[in-house]
């Protein structure tokens, strides 16, 4: 999952909700630097990460993905998978996506001591156009992957991935509705565990 599901993920909580935006940004031994509900957060992070790459309904949609973009199959799901998840917010919050996505910078601003520096450094560009909040758009979509393929060392064709979201739309719709409520019970249980 992208950075949207793993704020939505965190259940409103603020510790747990900073922990989990970290989580990618938290390697190796520097997880002991964190404790309490950040560290909750990191977990979870890994936790959704690890149950979402192994799931049967994801796993097909990055094996449709794959003949085209190869190991960059499970990257672009991710995007599309956030896609879904705000075109359809009003199906999982009461809250609107534009005062959620706002409401969640700010409390990742608050812990900016806690934010390691490259988390911190992409937060400023991502809340100031609102990447969680644009990626209800097609357009969003479009611009959060060409960024990532710009950034890649090699070719990965990410910036056309767009194209393919839009060509078996409802295929990748009904994987992310398949799933994704899977996924909340999950991680509801995981935390309860932590």
């Amino acid at each position: 999952m992208n950075f949207l599901a793993h704020v939505y993920l965190s259940f409103e909580d603020p510790e747990i909700l900073v922990g989990n935006f970290i989580g990618d940004f938290v390697k190796g031994k520097a997880v002991n630097d964190y404790d309490g509900g950040i560290l909750k957060g990191i977990l979870l992070h890994r936790e959704i990460d690890e149950y979402t790459d192994s799931h049967p309904t994801v796993l097909e949609t990055k094996k449709r993905l794959r003949p085209i973009y190869h190991h960059y199959a499970p990257v672009i799901a991710d995007v599309f998978y956030d896609h879904f998840l705000a075109s359809l917010w009003t199906d999982y919050h009461t809250t609107p996506l534009l005062e959620y996505t706002n409401w969640a910078y700010s409390v990742i601003k608050k812990q900016g001591d806690l934010v390691p520096p490259k988390a911190r450094h992409m937060l400023t560009y991502m809340a100031r156009d609102n990447w969680l909040y644009n990626y209800q758009h097609i357009a969003g979509i479009d611009q959060a992957l060409t960024g990532m393929s710009r950034r890649t060392p090699f070719n990965s064709g990410m910036e056309h991935a767009s194209e393919e979201l839009q060509r078996h739309y409802e295929a990748y719709k009904a994987e992310f509705v398949s799933f994704f409520p899977k996924l909340i019970t999950h991680c509801q249980k995981k935390l309860e565990s932590l």
